[in-house]
């Protein structure tokens, strides 16, 4: 008898639903309707290059189609199997990707995750940004404080983002994964930067945090505002 959890496990498996998954996003990517808040965020963004993008978890399904041809951009993705097909996808988007986890209160040493580190503060020191998702795991909209260390450590801003869609599917799980559906009003918006100094204390790196758990909070609201002609 085929073992189910074997077959989900394979490389073949994973690859084809990878793939599959891109291939669902940029049909829903080209058959709907793009909003930028503020419309002129990438000639904004210059400046700061490389940066830090924040988004909450399962909110971030498309978060690729935010790069540029001209831009090099990294994203974090968990050593979970549901993460290689997730990392799969966004390596076929043209987005390259970093294995681990986030952190856990600020422990790294989880899952891959101190190496994970070290990876994101080397691809933001050559110029790359790094895409990844705020939370604390399984703990849904509350930012974690990796983000802001990394935003400490390696003197990059974070640009809080949201990108939501008219028509979705709202899943029953801990973070209410949201799946974008095609022929939308797509609206991707763009929070204040988020700055950490370096050498910051523990104080000043929580509040930071509580200024990135509020902002992309409001920017998420304002997101699904503009993408269902509410806001």
């Amino acid at each position: 008898m085929l073992n189910s959890r074997r077959i989900a496990r394979s490389r073949f498996v994973q690859k084809a639903v990878g793939i599959l998954a891109a291939e669902y996003l940029r049909l829903v990517y080209y058959t709907s309707r793009l909003v930028t808040e503020p419309a002129d965020i990438y000639e904004r963004v210059v400046p700061d290059l490389p940066v830090i993008l924040a988004m909450w978890h399962g909110q971030h399904f498309m978060a690729p189609f935010i790069k540029k041809p001209e831009h090099r951009a990294k994203t974090l993705i968990s050593r979970h199997r549901d993460g290689e097909m997730n990392a799969i996808a966004a390596e076929w988007l043209g987005v390259e990707t970093i294995r681990g986890s986030g952190d856990h209160g600020g422990e790294f040493h989880r899952k891959g995750g101190v190496g994970a580190y070290r990876e994101m503060l080397q691809a933001l020191g050559d110029g790359y940004s790094v895409a990844l998702t705020a939370d604390v795991p399984k703990v849904s909209r509350v930012a974690g404080q990796g983000i802001i260390r990394l935003a400490r450590d390696s003197g990059r801003p974070i640009y809080p983002v949201a990108i939501a869609s008219s028509r979705r599917q709202v899943m029953d799980n801990w973070d209410r994964s949201t799946i974008n559906l095609p022929f939308s009003k797509l609206a991707g918006v763009v929070g204040t930067p988020i700055r950490v100094a370096a050498g910051s204390d523990d104080a000043v790196l929580e509040n930071a945090r509580r200024a990135l758990e509020a902002t992309l909070n409001e920017t998420t609201a304002r997101a699904y505002a503009i993408a269902d002609g509410t806001g």
